[in-house]
């Protein structure tokens, strides 16, 4: 039970930080003012870096967990194999969000507020698709 609620806690800090950073990418491609311009960089960067040891955390324990309690079951588990994949595009949406925190810092935003606003709801979806199938195991 202890892998489970470090793995729970480290991946709520995670989402966390998934909720927030798009949502200052909203507020950055809006702004046009120099000095709020380089506070957002500021924020995005220290927040991508901090969310980022969360991501590896929550990976870790979650492997430990799928090593010790679901590997010899985990071919009949395939409610188990979607929330790795949705796993695994939840990490390239992270890794995306750093390549747009860089690309703000080059002052290089290449859209418009308004699909900051969509994007900033793919977490919320990632997030009740692998709790559902974490807690119901559908399949």
């Amino acid at each position: 039970m202890w892998l489970k609620a470090w793995h729970l806690f480290f991946m709520v800090s995670w989402f966390a930080g998934l909720f927030y950073l798009p949502r200052l990418f909203v507020y950055h491609a809006m702004t046009s003012d120099a000095a709020g311009n380089e506070r957002f960089k500021i924020m995005e960067r220290k927040l991508y870096r901090f969310t980022t040891p969360w991501m590896a955390l929550t990976l870790i324990f979650g492997l430990w967990m799928l090593y010790d309690y679901a590997w010899q079951a985990y071919g009949h588990m395939l409610w188990l194999r979607i929330k790795l994949v949705l796993i695994g595009l939840l990490v390239a949406y992270h890794l995306y969000c750093g390549r747009l925190v860089k690309q703000f810092a080059e002052d290089r935003n290449p859209h418009p507020h308004t699909w900051y606003r969509w994007f900033n709801e793919i977490p919320v979806l990632f997030l009740l698709a692998i709790v559902l199938l974490a807690t119901l195991k559908p399949w």
